[in-house]
């Protein structure tokens, strides 16, 4: 099915800058100090968007290799989503999570350190946007890339055109036959399909279910799961 018209752009918000997250991370950096069982924000938490996004990727329909499969998390945060996959469901695959935010970077290799992941878990200073950084980084060799918000940010910056740019960057991360997970609260399903498969590199491949809600007899759900994989 072909995807529909790409949507009208949102409107710009202070959550689409960088020095909106440094702020928020250097907060969070300060709590953790005072406080290391607070390991900051797990977000989309009220959809309970982690268990969901951690079942849908050890699911027998996507059969990923737990020993093997190597993950990419951009715009990693704290790197929980990195930690429940390595703790909760059991992957041991390469993992590295990538932040445009030097504050986020420096909580997550804090809390790696404290959970004793710190050599297992990498996580380094990356702007996904930047065209000419990333050495090192593998990209183009990632079986999984996560994406939990980060579109949803990069769509929030006022930028002309950054949506597209961003979806054809995402798409030479991971490898031919690869998955590209996006979970949003700004972009219904329909409108997420619509930026990636625009790009030529992503087709649909499937989605984690949430709880949907009737509202001027319509249904819909807050948060959105979708998964592309990169055509070989």
């Amino acid at each position: 099915m072909n995807p529909p018209d790409q949507p009208a752009a949102l409107n710009p918000s202070q959550l689409g800058t960088k020095t909106y997250w440094d702020l928020t991370y250097s907060t969070e950096l300060e709590n953790h100090a005072s406080d290391p069982s607070d390991t900051g924000t797990n977000w989309f938490s009220d959809s309970c968007a982690q268990e969901k996004i951690l079942a849908y990727l050890s699911s027998t329909h996507l059969a990923l290799p737990k020993e093997t499969t190597r993950f990419l998390d951009l715009g990693s945060g704290n790197g929980e989503m990195l930690f429940a996959l390595r703790e909760e469901a059991g992957f041991a695959g390469e993992m590295m999570g990538v932040d445009y935010s030097g504050r986020s970077v420096e909580l997550a290799r804090r809390v790696a350190e404290g959970k004793g992941v710190g050599k297992e878990v990498g996580f380094r200073v990356w702007d996904v946007l930047d065209e000419g950084g990333g050495e090192g980084l593998g990209l183009g060799e990632w079986d999984v890339v996560l994406d939990k918000g980060t579109f949803d940010a990069v769509s929030l910056s006022g930028v002309p055109g950054v949506e597209d740019r961003y979806v054809r960057r995402v798409g030479t991360l991971v490898v031919k036959g690869g998955l590209v997970l996006v979970t949003s609260c700004n972009w219904t399903e329909g409108e997420v399909r619509s930026w990636f498969e625009s790009g030529g590199e992503l087709e649909y491949h499937g989605r984690v279910v949430y709880p949907t809600f009737r509202f001027g007899g319509a249904t819909g759900q807050s948060i959105s799961s979708v998964c592309f994989k990169r055509r070989v």
